[in-house]
């Protein structure tokens, strides 16, 4: 089994690089892990519509050269179905049984294009509010970390 986020933009804060980390090694015992940077483009202030349109779609299409054929998508979209934490780890789970590969995408500051979010088996919602790229990443991989820990049986989730 494979884990893999893809989000567009680096972190730069070291509290979100620690934490990261330190999921991502707890997260070694249950699966290899891994997390693909995309670099985001440059927004010129005051950009048209139609400009930030071809941001996405030239991100977009960057996240899409870097998933293995057979990946089981899921991209992080405000208007995506939300799982409690239990339901997430079932979910995943469930997914493990069909495929050996789960990619997570988390789009740039303007979001995910349209050719993404139509790639993505799954659209999943972390709730209406909008939180930082890089807390996004954070949050994903404990949640990810989480997951695994409820389908082992563990009390971590308590």
């Amino acid at each position: 089994m494979r884990v893999t986020i893809i989000g567009v933009g680096k972190i730069k804060e070291r509290f979100f690089t620690d934490a990261i980390k330190e999921y991502a090694k707890r997260l070694g015992r249950f699966t290899d892990f891994e997390i693909i940077e995309i670099p985001d483009e440059s927004i010129p202030e005051n950009a048209s519509d139609k400009e930030k349109e071809d941001i996405k779609t030239r991100e977009g299409r960057k996240i899409l050269s870097r998933i293995k054929p057979q990946s089981y998508i899921i991209s992080l979209c405000i208007e995506g179905k939300q799982f409690s934490s239990e339901e997430l780890a079932q979910k995943l789970q469930d997914i493990c049984m069909g495929t050996s590969r789960i990619v997570f995408i988390i789009g740039g500051s303007l979001g995910l294009s349209d050719e993404v979010k139509s790639a993505s088996a799954l659209r999943l919602s972390f709730g209406k509010m909008t939180l930082p790229h890089q807390l996004m990443r954070v949050v994903l991989t404990e949640q990810i970390y989480r997951a695994f820990m409820i389908n082992s049986g563990s009390s971590y989730h308590k």
